[in-house]
């Protein structure tokens, strides 16, 4: 990898715009931010992370697929890290789950939660009713990454939708990265569900467009950029939802992936960290450089 600091964004696609069009934040009027892997790795900060946001004078969203925290504790784990963040800046894929079940469903309708406590206190902050077991007759099972989770819970969940229960999946991140390095995300026991119920979910986070699109609106962005470390999600939601989309190379993806990635995950820009977003732009020859 070739590294050049003074043009540490470069553009995917052959000269999108000039090296002195100002820093990259500068063509958007909002920030969609990926956490894991891209500003946190478990309870860490990316290195310079903090430091490249506070830096920045646009509106900002933080759209997680991890599902396993509630919006608050999830801004209270960014401040408590050198971030500035608010309740309301805060999107997790577990908010999406619950707003695309309110569209179609009734309130009081009988929810089986797999997944932490914080998801199963949205679904019934929402108005669902929340039972413990497929006994119960559930209409619908949601499903998001708890670290606590057991084989019973996922036994009961694979029970009601084989009985007919519709069935949303936060995500399905296969892998969450960390501190110590990539473990299992709910990616892994929702394909663990799938063998078992033969069926696929409903996905509420990206690479679904519709959690993007809910993050820009409720900053009041027209013109966003997505930030994230996976091509599979956060780049493949961008291209979804039509936005720009910048990978860094801090977590998951790296370069060589974004190479050879296909028009439904490509990122518009590539670079290694999140300074690039105050950098110049420059030009490339059709090839992807940090």
């Amino acid at each position: 990898m070739n590294a050049q600091p003074q043009n540490a964004a470069r553009a995917v696609d052959e000269a999108i715009v000039s090296a002195d069009s100002g820093p990259l934040h500068s063509s958007y009027d909002g920030l969609l931010f990926d956490l894991d892997g891209t500003l946190i790795r478990g309870a860490s900060a990316v290195p310079g992370a903090p430091e490249a946001l506070a830096s920045l004078d646009l509106p900002v969203s933080f759209v997680t697929n991890n599902a396993s925290k509630a919006p608050a504790d999830v801004a209270q784990l960014l401040c408590s890290l050198g971030f500035s963040a608010a309740t309301d800046q805060v999107m997790t894929s577990s908010q999406a789950a619950v707003a695309i079940a309110e569209e179609s469903l009734a309130e009081g309708t009988k929810a089986l939660v797999v997944g932490a406590p914080a998801f199963a206190e949205l679904v019934r902050e929402a108005g669902f009713e929340v039972v413990s077991n497929a006994d119960e007759e559930p209409e619908v099972v949601f499903q998001g990454l708890s670290k606590e989770l057991t084989w019973a819970e996922l036994a009961e969940g694979a029970l009601a939708i084989r009985a007919g229960a519709r069935w949303i999946a936060s995500n399905t991140d296969t892998t969450l990265p960390t501190e110590r390095g990539l473990l299992p995300g709910n990616g892994a026991f929702v394909k663990a569900m799938e063998v078992t119920t033969g069926q696929q979910p409903e996905v509420a986070g990206k690479p679904g467009a519709e959690i993007l699109r809910r993050a820009a609106s409720a900053i009041g962005s027209k013109r966003p950029l997505v930030i994230g470390d996976r091509l599979d999600t956060d780049i493949a939601g961008a291209c979804a939802a039509q936005m720009d989309s910048l990978l860094v190379l801090t977590g998951v993806s790296t370069e060589a992936e974004a190479h050879r990635a296909d028009a439904g995950s490509r990122p518009t820009f590539v670079a290694p960290g999140l300074e690039a977003l105050s950098l110049p732009l420059s030009t490339t020859e059709g090839d992807v450089h940090t």
